[in-house]
């Protein structure tokens, strides 16, 4: 990749992407992304790599990220979103429909990533500032017109699995931790995170709360 900044690269595939433009990603200012969902990597730990590198900068940049719906549609994508949002970054739900993925970084340069194709997804890597500059203008149009991602789970409940209701169920009953992981053929130690996830979620910082707030959105009866 040259650093000619008139030209638009495209790259094929998460390693070449990492391979040639992973710096890109490093911003030093500010990080947006939009994306439909939390599922857009077909290798995650190539994200956690990325991820990884950018919370060593020091100072670290603004972050903002900006999803559809489809993002809370389960229980694994909407606790990993809620935990972005806890650890500093800014995060909206957009109700219109958003192109796969987007990526801008300092306002510079946009890395644009298409769906996948046979496994395969494709990245155009975008660094004329004209083209940039439209980017960032949508984003932004699209980020003020959305809603912050607390407000908008405030009213719904959380995507919860039959899994984490089963435990909701325990917890309300009283059922003491090492009888519950029993009876739910998990150890002891799985069970305790598996709560810990489900807080989360509800956004409690106790258990009691936990189960103020999954009567509330009638998550127990």
């Amino acid at each position: 990749m040259t650093a000619d900044l008139d030209q638009n690269v495209i790259l094929r595939g998460e390693r070449e992407l990492l391979e040639r433009a992973w710096r890109l990603f490093l911003a030093r200012e500010e990080f947006a992304c939009a994306a439909t969902d939390m599922r857009t990597w077909a290798m995650p730990e190539i994200r956690e790599r990325i991820a990884a590198d950018r919370r060593r900068l020091v100072p670290r940049p603004a972050a903002y990220k900006l999803h559809n719906p489809a993002a809370l549609a389960d229980e694994e994508s909407e606790r990993r979103l809620v935990e972005i949002a806890k650890a500093g970054a800014s995060v909206r739900i957009c109700t219109t429909p958003l192109p796969h993925e987007t990526i801008i970084v300092d306002r510079r340069t946009a890395i644009l990533a298409g769906p996948p194709e046979n496994g395969v997804r494709e990245y155009t890597v975008v660094r004329s500032p004209s083209v940039v500059k439209g980017v960032v203008s949508l984003f932004w149009a699209t980020w003020e017109t959305s809603a912050d991602l607390a407000d908008y789970r405030r009213e719904r409940p959380p995507a919860l699995s039959e899994e984490s209701r089963r435990i909701l169920r325990l917890l309300a009953g009283g059922l003491k931790d090492e009888a519950a992981a029993r009876q739910l053929g998990m150890s002891l130690r799985t069970y305790r995170r598996r709560v810990a996830e489900i807080l989360t979620l509800l956004d409690a910082g106790s258990r009691f709360q936990a189960g103020l707030r999954a009567h509330e959105l009638g998550l127990i009866g």
